[in-house]
């Protein structure tokens, strides 16, 4: 039996792995009351009585939108892995490794025009219009084939491991946008708004006449993933105006105007069957009815 040699490289590995265990636990332990999640606040609203609508968002990072291109990055991968258990043989200038590959290339293009460019419905239309000016020019010149024979002889051959490696570093980007959005996020209530920014307390509240906000939903192929922008404008000309990237923003646009349309207005006793104090009401604007049925909703 191989005695345990306590100073080796590999047990001082161990070391680091338990220390740093041990240092995340007990920090977890001792700000576990003082640190300020999206996800307490949002339980916190939910259990107020007092608050029948409100909306919890945060900015989500851009590279969430290169999400098809990591789901096409796991597809890729695993075609490449079928491929090679049926052929190990096989080369990678073989036709199903450049297929696959020109594929995941024009998915990833696509991504791209997304994520660096704003385009517009008037812009789709512009570029649908030139091209097909372009392919009939094609045409007629009898250049149609030899251009797109172009595009068949650029080869992009990407093993198993590299289709792999992508999708997991776009994860991590993905991941560590929506850890940040745990401590750095907006809450719209009737009455005010509510921007955190760090992990405990730290935060503003701002009322609802100090700033004002807009839905952004001009970028098409943005809108078509789910995505568009709420943009906040402060009353305060020398504060910038604060972007959200949001997801599911169709649903968020319709939750934001429902609150931004309602205030809360405290009654207090001031005699007989009148509501007991600390009640509030919820009126909609131009209307004396009570909401009463909550409809805030989070981002995920």
């Amino acid at each position: 039996m191989t005695a345990i040699e306590w100073g080796a490289n590999q047990m001082i590995a161990l070391y680091m792995a338990v220390g740093f265990v041990v240092a995340v636990a007990l920090v977890y332990l001792v700000m576990r009351k003082t640190v300020r999640t999206r996800v307490r606040t949002e339980r916190e609203i939910r259990d107020d009585t007092d608050i029948n609508d409100w909306l919890v968002v945060f900015d989500w990072s851009r590279k969430v939108l290169y999400l098809p291109t990591i789901a096409a990055s796991l597809v890729a991968c695993l075609v490449m892995l079928i491929w090679r258990v049926s052929d190990p043989a096989g080369s990678a200038d073989a036709l199903v490794p450049r297929v696959v590959g020109g594929i995941w290339f024009a998915v990833f293009f696509l991504n791209f025009l997304v994520e660096e460019f704003e385009i517009s419905i008037k812009i789709v239309v512009i570029l649908a219009l030139c091209a097909l000016a372009l392919g009939l020019w094609l045409y007629l010149a009898e250049w149609f084939g030899a251009f797109f024979g172009f595009f068949g002889r650029v080869s992009i051959a990407i093993s198993a491991a590299g289709y792999l490696l992508v999708a997991l570093l776009g994860l991590l980007a993905v991941a560590v946008s929506w850890i940040k959005g745990l401590y750095y996020y907006v809450v719209f209530t009737p009455n005010y708004m509510n921007i955190q920014w760090g992990p405990t307390e730290s935060g503003d509240h701002i009322s609802r006449e100090d700033y004002n906000t807009h839905v952004d939903t001009e970028d098409v192929l943005e809108r078509l993933m789910g995505f568009g922008r709420i943009v906040i404008i402060f009353k305060d000309q020398k504060r910038p105006p604060m972007t959200l990237l949001v997801w599911r923003i169709g649903g968020r646009a319709q939750l934001l105007e429902k609150v931004r349309g309602k205030f809360a207005i405290d009654l207090h006793p001031q005699g007989h069957g009148q509501p007991a104090a600390g009640s509030a009401a919820t009126l909609a604007t131009g209307t004396d009815e009570p909401h009463e049925e909550p409809s805030g909703r989070q981002d995920p």
